[in-house]
């Protein structure tokens, strides 16, 4: 069936999950909504729909683009282990009712990406909150991520600073987090980007060295605790599909990411855990340089969770207003944290904290 222009919005989205038709037996349906996705969840499984929507790191503003980048999530994810990405669907419109089947009738108007459900209590984040995370989960954790790091493709064109410009990408917020949070909040910002660009211009050998040997991977790109399922073996999802610049880096800002999401969630020692069991089965840090490199890129990490939630307290009220802000507030403190800890301590009695 050839395309409709059409574009997807909320309302739309309401009514697709209210009176739409969906491929499989759906008695239960439930919208979760990110800052670029809807969520559809059903009893079985789960259909997600990119926004139509464009930013400086993703763009999704055509059907074209949304149609190729749910076939690259649905490819890029089935790199790990689970087997929960069973593949993309259409939408369509057919007799006055959105529908999304793998035999459409009539005009495409979205495209879906088709996934299994999974148990949500058992999402590491969840998991956390309730102190149901063991040292095994970590251990689990490890053990795929290592298979996956060794395995997967070597990159060696790619902008080795380019870490450097997406760090600076917060400084297209200040002004509106000035307004948002307060001048703290701004200023932060400020002394955050003179930090990051002094640091990548002293340690340029470092980042060249570390691409040469192999180091730069076709990684997940967003390892954080909301997307981990801890199974019976663990599930990692959702990696970044949109942008291969973000997807394709460092192993250390990888683990950097993960672990910079366990100290946010107050448990730093299982990000400690992790780190020196990885570097045991894998060794990435060999020594000072490469921990301080790592300190770096869990400070560029907390940039960017500082840099979506900004994004999310646009349009947001009540709420979901409140958490964003506090979510936003939270990562910057711990950028300016680990800014201050390559400042003042550079490394002494830093190692894998």
């Amino acid at each position: 069936m050839g395309s409709l222009w059409f574009l997807m919005k909320k309302e739309e989205i309401n009514e697709l999950l209210n009176h739409g038709k969906f491929p499989c037996s759906c008695t239960d349906r439930a919208l979760i909504e990110t800052h670029i996705s809807w969520v559809i969840v059903c009893n079985e499984h789960v259909f997600k729909i990119k926004k139509p929507l464009q930013y400086s790191f993703l763009d999704f503003s055509t059907i074209e683009k949304r149609g190729y980048y749910c076939k690259q999530e649905v490819i890029l994810n089935n790199r790990l282990p689970g087997g929960i990405y069973l593949g993309t669907v259409p939408v369509v419109k057919y007799k006055g009712r959105f529908v999304i089947s793998r035999l459409p009738q009539g005009p495409v108007v979205d495209h879906a990406v088709m996934m299994k459900r999974i148990d949500g209590q058992k999402r590491m984040d969840i998991m956390l909150k309730s102190d149901k995370v063991t040292e095994s989960h970590i251990a689990d954790i490890v053990k795929t991520l290592v298979r996956f790091h060794q395995h997967t493709e070597r990159i060696y064109n790619r902008d080795h600073f380019g870490v450097q410009h997406d760090f600076d990408d917060i400084g297209a917020e200040r002004n509106y987090l000035y307004d948002l949070l307060g001048k703290n909040a701004a200023d932060i910002i400020g002394k955050a980007l003179k930090r990051s660009s002094d640091f990548i211009n002293a340690h340029s050998h470092v980042v060249e060295r570390r691409s040469r040997q192999g180091f730069v991977r076709d990684c997940h790109g967003d390892l954080h605790s909301r997307n981990i399922f801890l199974c019976k073996e663990p599930i990692i999802f959702d990696c970044i599909e949109f942008n291969p610049e973000i997807r394709q880096i460092d192993i250390l800002s990888e683990l950097a990411f993960f672990c910079m999401d366990m100290e946010a969630f107050g448990f730093g020692h299982f990000g400690r855990i992790f780190i020196t069991r990885y570097n045991d089965l894998f060794e990435v840090m060999p020594g000072e340089e490469e921990e301080r490199l790592f300190l770096y890129y869990k400070a560029y990490r907390a940039n960017v969770r500082a840099k979506v939630n900004a994004l999310r307290t646009k349009g947001a009220l009540g709420r979901q207003l409140k958490k964003a802000k506090s979510e936003c507030r939270k990562y910057l403190q711990l950028m300016h944290g680990y800014m201050d800890q390559l400042d003042k301590h550079g490394l002494r009695n830093h190692r894998f904290k």
